[in-house]
């Protein structure tokens, strides 16, 4: 395998999880009687712009299909975070009813619609037809498409070249990275303004976040080899912003490279140099990740057994990718966690892949009242823990799974 930027042959590896099936690959009660298919989940770290990566070995048409199951607006703390962004930046870029922002992965609409809101024309790109038809009954104008130089191509021919484009945690899900980066400098218009989102590798390292890791993810980035990619492709990374979002996130700012505003800030460079010192350019960072990835599987399944032997009940919420990774990894099956509930329709009734758990709606949590909750998209712990904490009413606890499986 070689890195999917520089080309530079891969034998590093990161982080090896086994096989698992595809983390949002949910499986219908026919399905139980059939197999299902696992792939690697192998990760490998470039020795020379350590990009983190994983082999393609589910092509990215498959996993973004008519059948995808996952929708942003079912996530409040995720509305919030798009909306906020939304009201901040179209002011402050003066964008307006001559102005074109595009997003890339715009799912069902969940931020545009507030761009259109705003009065500012909107177009999202969305590879998943399930979603894009949802942003479309929204109003918001969806191009069911993969986002790379073909397309971008075609939209500057048509004179569709973007004031703002946004991708929210797309990079990491694109196998070609550097098709899409140079997509990017063709859709943007001069002085036009690049923000992406992404979860930051060194957040990842620090709180091992290996559940974070699934087939969907192509890559996992850090500041440092994103500026070169961009670099690579006529773009500047100027600024940066931390957020918090998905255990901790970059939101990166491009602009072409002659453009007069692409001046370094401080920001950036305090990341840059986050990254340095930490270690993150050479080999002794992204080694020793495995051993600590098994430390947790070793005490979830403690816990898990104990409460079995206990005669005490552990459900899951969130139907989430990550909580599949963490589930397939640790070997959990119905007998340990008998079910998990998530507020998105598209996911009840289904049974998450590989582990085969039941998918319930939240009404479950209620009406079986089980000892522990096991809470698998922990990065939104606390609207979880708000949204169920009536729980406690009969003793109920919730249960944290990383950065350490702890008991709230």
């Amino acid at each position: 395998m070689n890195c999917r930027f520089c080309a530079t042959q891969l034998s590093q590896v990161f982080l090896d999880l086994g096989a698992a099936p595809p983390s949002n690959s949910f499986l219908t009660a026919a399905d139980l009687n059939g197999p299902e298919v696992y792939y690697p989940l192998k990760l490998y770290t470039c020795p020379d712009c350590r990009l983190v990566q994983v082999d393609e070995y589910k092509r990215s048409a498959e996993i973004f299909s008519s059948g995808y199951v996952y929708f942003s607006s079912y996530s409040s703390t995720w509305l919030a975070h798009a909306k906020a962004y939304v009201e901040a930046t179209l002011p402050r870029l003066g964008l307006g009813p001559q102005s074109l922002v595009m997003e890339i992965a715009s799912n069902d609409g969940y931020l545009l619609q507030y761009v259109r809101e705003a009065g500012v024309p909107a177009l999202g790109i969305e590879p998943s037809g399930s979603t894009a038809v949802a942003a479309r009954a929204k109003g918001i104008e969806t191009i069911e498409d993969f986002f790379g130089v073909r397309l971008a191509t075609e939209l500057a021919s048509q004179g569709r070249q973007a004031d703002l484009i946004i991708g929210n945690n797309v990079l990491a899900h694109v196998p070609d990275l550097n098709d899409f980066v140079a997509g990017l400098r063709l859709a943007l218009k001069p002085g036009g303004l690049i923000n992406l989102e992404f979860p930051h590798l060194y957040r990842l390292v620090e709180s091992a976040q290996f559940d974070t890791v699934y087939h969907e993810h192509f890559s996992y980035l850090s500041l440092g080899t994103v500026q070169r990619l961009f670099v690579a492709h006529g773009l500047t990374v100027f600024d940066v912003e931390e957020l918090p979002t998905h255990g901790g996130s970059l939101r990166i700012h491009a602009r072409h490279r002659d453009d007069p505003l692409a001046a370094e800030t401080a920001r950036l460079r305090a990341v840059l140099d986050l990254e340095t010192a930490t270690g993150m350019r050479a080999d002794a960072f992204y080694q020793g990740f495995q051993v600590r990835a098994e430390r947790i599987k070793a005490e979830l399944l403690g816990f898990l057994a104990e409460q079995k032997l206990a005669g005490r009940t552990v459900a899951a919420y969130g139907a989430a990718a990550k909580g599949n990774t963490l589930l397939n990894f640790c070997g959990v099956k119905p007998d340990q966690v008998a079910f998990v509930c998530d507020a998105s329709p598209h996911k009840q009734g289904l049974f998450l892949p590989g582990s085969r758990i039941p998918v319930l709606p939240p009404t479950a949590i209620a009406q079986r009242r089980p000892d522990f909750v096991l809470i698998l998209p922990w990065n939104i712990k606390d609207e979880i823990m708000s949204q169920l904490a009536y729980i406690r009413d009969w003793g109920g606890r919730f249960v944290v799974p990383i950065p350490s499986p702890e008991v709230v």
